[in-house]
């Protein structure tokens, strides 16, 4: 029997139990910087190495997190489902907590490009686990920065994420406000009539979805009990 298609969005819930902050654990600083100087291309442009540097920093605390019980939770969900997780986090938890289908919203800490284009041509993005420094140029032409997707640019991905979310046979939601668009936007382009979990230590605001049902908690204790939940909607 074919396997139910399971689409889940995950945000920086998903991540915090294992030591990953966001800017909005703080008054809109992430980690002491002010987001709008260090994730938008105005703040790129005017202050680059300010930018290198933070990312720099966010890259050695990715390589040093562990994924937790959520992300080993949700690869294991592969066994009886057919799993796409649309991330809007720029870790690598979720392939290092065995998931094989992952696609990145906004990005990925382990990769660079070229500040010349926001594109998204997989030939001219690199992997890098080190530092990106000032002066780092892509063999196409000009400075190498992170492959991030800031605020204020657009999302390519997110056509691609939102034909996934429509195919979805159960839709589910975990460690995201729901507050950051376009992302936000793909649980309403999933169908109307399926299943949809959100699971969070605090719900949005979700009253206007159909079929939602909400579990409070935290990404490794919800996971725990989507996965009861969703056993009896295998078949």
């Amino acid at each position: 029997m074919e396997k139910k298609k399971l689409v889940i969005l995950t945000g920086a819930g998903m991540s915090a139990e294992s030591g990953l902050k966001t800017f909005r654990d703080s008054d809109g600083l992430w980690e002491g910087y002010d987001v709008y100087e260090v994730a938008t291309p105005r703040g790129w442009a005017k202050d680059p190495k300010l930018v290198l540097d933070f990312y720099n920093m966010r890259r050695r605390d990715v390589a040093n997190a562990e994924p937790n019980m959520g992300h080993i939770g949700l690869a294991g969900l592969e066994k009886n489902f057919e799993v796409t997780i649309i991330t809007q986090n720029i870790d690598d938890l979720h392939e290092r907590g065995g998931s094989s289908n992952v696609v990145h919203l906004h990005g990925e800490i382990f990769k660079m490009r070229t500040s010349i284009t926001t594109g998204y041509d997989d030939s001219m993005i690199y992997e890098i686990r080190g530092d990106i420094r000032l002066g780092d140029m892509a063999p196409e032409g000009g400075q190498l920065r992170p492959h991030i997707v800031w605020f204020e640019e657009p999302v390519p991905m997110i056509g691609i994420a939102a034909d996934i979310a429509a195919t979805a046979d159960i839709f589910v939601v975990i460690g995201t406000s729901l507050a950051v668009y376009p992302a936000a936007g793909l649980l309403n382009c999933a169908p109307v009539a399926i299943p949809k979990f959100i699971i969070d230590k605090k719900i949005p605001q979700t009253r206007s979805v159909v079929n939602l049902s909400a579990i409070e908690a935290t990404a490794s204790e919800g996971v725990a009990i989507l996965k009861e939940r969703l056993k009896l909607l295998e078949m």
